[in-house]
């Protein structure tokens, strides 16, 4: 992204600094590797994949819109970034980890089937999704989302997907103007508007309210997070005041549902997060409660 744009180098390097306390060193850690392009088919048109391939630069910047451009390291990171949530969802549906959290950037849950658009150029939990299914067997799906902004590019994906679910809170009114609680595609999708100032009591009763019920009653064979942190207290894009312990409860919430339902298969994806230390303490959190602790 171009210099000062909040999507920056540094969040994957904040994150992998955390990720070095001595609390995470026993974690298996993998290289992502580059994805088929055949996987990434299943949630976006070939057109489109074939568009943003060509249209990614070998020097220089290309913008894709206002917030989102490509530059000549672009398409590898993205090419990895799914290949990360797929090869997270292999290692999970196969047994050979419980869960698997994926640090990658540039984000994906604002990708539509044929749009890039909120730093996202494909939507790496969709495909994670649809993969799931195709390869594993996965019959029911849910993609858990809370990070601040509403993830209009998996509810677009997963609208007319009855056994696809997807529930996110976020706040509201915020880009992208999406993710009202009327908008339920065919009674699998369920929005919890938060609004400006909410903090962790309004979060988790909206968790425990409107969208966990839901997921409970779809009874799905893997949950995946989108897992954006800036809905941090100290976050720049939004104002929505979690802490550390908010994105902690809701991983350990997560869990639990999938330990009912799914055997305890999750695959958590990032998303947002552009406070450097609102995102390594939101990631630290997270990743503590995935590991049970």
């Amino acid at each position: 992204m171009p210099e000062g744009h909040p999507e920056r180098p540094d969040r994957i390097r904040a994150v992998e600094q955390v990720m070095e306390a001595e609390a995470f060193q026993t974690l298996l850690r993998e290289q992502a590797p580059m994805v088929d392009l055949q996987e990434i088919a299943a949630a976006h048109p070939q057109e489109y994949i074939d568009a943003l391939q060509d249209a990614a630069p070998s020097e220089g910047m290309v913008r894709i819109d206002a917030d989102t451009a490509m530059s000549a390291g672009t398409w590898e990171a993205v090419m990895r970034g799914v290949g990360a949530a797929v090869y997270a969802v292999d290692e999970v549906m196969t047994g050979k980890v419980k869960n698997a959290f994926c640090a990658m950037r540039p984000p994906g849950h604002h990708a539509e089937k044929t749009r890039a658009m909120g730093f996202c150029l494909f939507n790496n939990a969709a495909i994670a999704a649809m993969h799931a299914r195709a390869k594993h067997g996965a019959e029911r799906v849910a993609v858990i989302d809370f990070d601040v902004h509403h993830g209009n590019g998996t509810q677009d994906i997963f609208w007319d997907q009855k056994d696809l679910f997807y529930g996110s809170t976020h706040q509201m009114p915020l880009f992208p103007g999406t993710g009202a609680t009327d908008e339920t595609g065919v009674g699998n999708i369920f929005n919890a508007p938060l609004h400006p100032g909410d903090d962790g009591v309004a979060f988790r009763d909206a968790m425990d309210v409107r969208i966990l019920p839901a997921l409970e009653k779809h009874r799905p064979d893997l949950i995946i997070i989108s897992a954006g942190f800036d809905a941090h207290e100290r976050d720049p894009l939004a104002n929505i005041n979690l802490t550390e312990d908010d994105f902690a409860w809701v991983t350990r919430r997560l869990m639990d549902i999938a330990d009912k339902q799914c055997d305890g298969r999750v695959v958590s994806v990032l998303e947002g997060g552009y406070d450097l230390m609102g995102l390594s303490l939101g990631v630290a959190a997270h990743v503590r409660a995935l590991m049970g602790s």
